[in-house]
């Protein structure tokens, strides 16, 4: 999944010779905590509801320009970048969100909930939805589960993967609303283990 397509579009900005005050008002108006500063279309630093706080007296405020106060080269990503690539920037850095660049330019802003709703989107955690947890059998592949799941009936949304305690993997896969016991049943006959049905 690219960024593109995750990103909020319409990105609210600054000049650096914006105040502090005017940056402040932005947040509030618009209900956001990131707000880039560019010169044209060009990326010159970046605003965050954080590393602003510190400034928010009435006296500062009305006279600090942003460009003394913003982070200069902040962390980007590029718009075709994978949300995967942005998940872990956001979590190595410790940040809540990213200005999206394209060719050099600020094309869009992606948040740590714009990153939840890509994933919960992954998952189909939303949908209506069940799930069977599966640990295959010694001599069968993974593969095979899934031909059985789909030969009775079972449309996939998603595939999630953990190490039991057995020592063994454990596969979640999370389907559309449908019986699970045919395909559990179905599964055992071809010796693998149904750890559970999420229904």
């Amino acid at each position: 999944m690219r960024i593109k397509h995750w990103m909020i579009k319409d990105v609210v900005t600054i000049s650096p010779e914006a105040t502090v005050e005017e940056a402040i008002q932005l947040m509030k108006k618009h209900s956001i905590r990131h707000l880039p500063v560019t010169e044209g279309e060009r990326l010159v630093g970046l605003v965050t509801e954080s590393s602003i706080r510190q400034y928010a007296q009435p006296t500062v405020m009305e006279k600090l320009p942003v460009r003394e106060v913003m982070i200069i080269n902040p962390i980007t990503i590029d718009a075709e970048a994978t949300v995967d690539e942005a998940a872990k920037l956001i979590y190595r850095y410790k940040i809540g969100g990213l200005p999206v660049l394209h060719k050099g330019r600020l094309v869009g802003i992606i948040t740590v909930t714009d990153l939840l709703e890509a994933f919960i989107e992954l998952m189909g955690i939303l949908r209506s939805s069940a799930r069977i947890d599966i640990i295959p059998g010694q001599e069968s592949s993974f593969e095979e589960v899934l031909d059985i799941i789909r030969e009775h009936g079972g449309r996939i949304i998603s595939v999630g993967m953990d190490v039991h305690p057995s020592g063994k993997r454990i596969y979640y896969v999370r389907l559309e609303k449908c019986p699970l016991e045919p395909i559990a049943a179905a599964l055992e006959i071809a010796g693998h283990q149904v750890v559970s049905l999420v229904e």
